[in-house]
């Protein structure tokens, strides 16, 4: 007789064995990588610092869910591809996402969580971008001789009514305009801004108050400051002059600057002409606007290929040759363009979908806050390994999305992960890597 049950599923057979499923395996998850989460949080401290950073104005005696909760949940829950907090309506049942929280009960529903974002105001959101300056100081073990500062703006488009949102001529849509600085691989300031501003403004104020920790950190560390031209303002680099901080910033081609890089753009056409390949002549001019207070060095690239010419203009108060300091300098910053893209893409950093600026605000840095972890999980806990300089997308894909089986009893919560997981000892490494003390 046919065993026939409503929750048995057949599939085509194969090698003349049937093929059967059904929903009985017990308690599974496919987010077996959040230990690894919980385990950076841990080492870091960054939702316990989160949590004391956010005002709770609730009665103590009638609260559910402690705001720690609420907060791992959602910065958890970016970190391993929950954009949307409809999803937690599912995880909050899931015993795994319950232990990494360190709850034994359901978590938060997307109603709490999305109150949780508008608990928000300017207050926290300065206390939380603090957080993340000094997590980067705290990854030292010694004084860095260098720190190079990238600053970045990027668009964040909007399709409701956000508060704030303005059209961009020249991103030709709605959008928000965030301001990141990262050194290196690491998040300093995620700043979301109206777009109808200056692309520079508040770069300044930032610059300023980033060089002072620092500063008190390691007196003698060397600090850069590089962007692109959106960031090129004379009263900036004077202030950098008179601070002894170093520049490295692109500038817009204009007539004048076109005219001083003749000679040497006219030369690597000829060079161009004779060798039939790509040629690029580097220089320094000296240069000023009409507003500056005084000239100032620019690197000149004079560039032509079968394309024609492309000239590139950087200003800098760095010693060296011209051509080495924009190709391992300046032109080193497209990196921080990649880490922008793990934010945005990875990470949903641009769900800046809240009706309220604050609410937007804290939504934009819990999204910073997952990158944190995972960035960390990448820098200490991946290196010298293939995934060492993984994208946050290739992490989660590889080491955070793997099916666990969870056994809990009184005594113990067990994870019983695939035999063939094909990353099992990287996935070791970063359990010891991560481990306190």
């Amino acid at each position: 007789m046919t065993d026939c049950t409503a929750d048995q599923l057949s599939f085509p057979s194969f090698d003349r064995r049937k093929i059967e499923a059904s929903f009985q395996g017990g308690d599974v998850s496919s987010d077996g990588g959040l230990p690894l989460l919980r385990q950076a949080d841990a080492l870091l401290g960054l939702s316990a610092a989160i949590d004391n950073a956010l005002v709770d104005p609730r009665d103590p005696e009638r609260i559910t869910h402690r705001q720690i909760d609420l907060i791992r949940q959602r910065v958890y829950g970016i970190a391993q591809g929950y954009e949307d907090l409809n999803d937690h309506d599912t995880l909050r049942r899931d015993p795994l996402w319950q232990t990494a929280v360190e709850r034994n009960d359901d978590l938060a529903s997307a109603p709490t969580l999305c109150r949780l974002e508008g608990r928000s105001d300017r207050d926290a959101a300065v206390a939380i971008s603090k957080i993340f300056v000094e997590r980067f100081i705290d990854s030292f073990t010694e004084a860095p001789k260098e720190l190079i500062l990238d600053f970045d703006a990027t668009d964040d488009r909007v399709h409701g009514l956000q508060e704030k949102r303005f059209f961009h001529g020249y991103y030709r849509h709605y959008c928000f305009l965030p301001l990141y600085v990262f050194c290196g691989d690491q998040l300093l300031v995620s700043y979301l801004r109206p777009s109808n501003i200056d692309p520079a403004k508040h770069a300044w104020a930032i610059l300023k108050l980033l060089s002072q920790r620092l500063r008190e950190a390691w007196p003698k560390a060397r600090i850069v400051f590089r962007g692109d031209s959106g960031f090129c303002r004379w009263r900036m680099f004077r202030w950098c002059e008179r601070n002894d901080i170093d520049y490295v910033v692109g500038i817009g081609k204009n007539a004048r600057l076109l005219e001083l890089a003749g000679k040497l753009m006219r030369r690597a056409e000829r060079e161009h002409e004779r060798l039939r390949v790509k040629r690029r002549v580097f220089n320094w001019v000296d240069y000023a606007a009409d507003t500056w207070d005084r000239k100032r060095r620019i690197i000149v690239k004079a560039e032509h290929s079968r394309l024609g010419a492309n000239p590139r203009f950087v200003v800098s108060n760095l010693k060296g040759r011209p051509g080495r300091i924009y190709d391992r300098i300046y032109c080193a910053r497209g990196e921080m363009e990649n880490r922008i893209k793990e934010q945005q893409l990875g990470l949903f950093a641009d769900r800046t979908s809240c009706r309220h600026w604050w609410a937007n605000q804290l939504r934009l840095l819990l999204s910073s806050a997952a990158y944190v972890l995972l960035d960390t999980i990448r820098r200490v806990g991946l290196k010298g390994t293939e995934l060492a300089r993984a994208q946050v997308g290739t992490i989660r894909l590889k080491l955070l999305k793997v099916g666990a089986i969870i056994l809990r009893n009184t005594r113990r919560i067990r994870l019983l992960l695939s035999s063939g997981f094909a990353y099992q000892e990287i996935y070791r490494q970063v359990v010891r890597r991560l481990a306190p003390g």
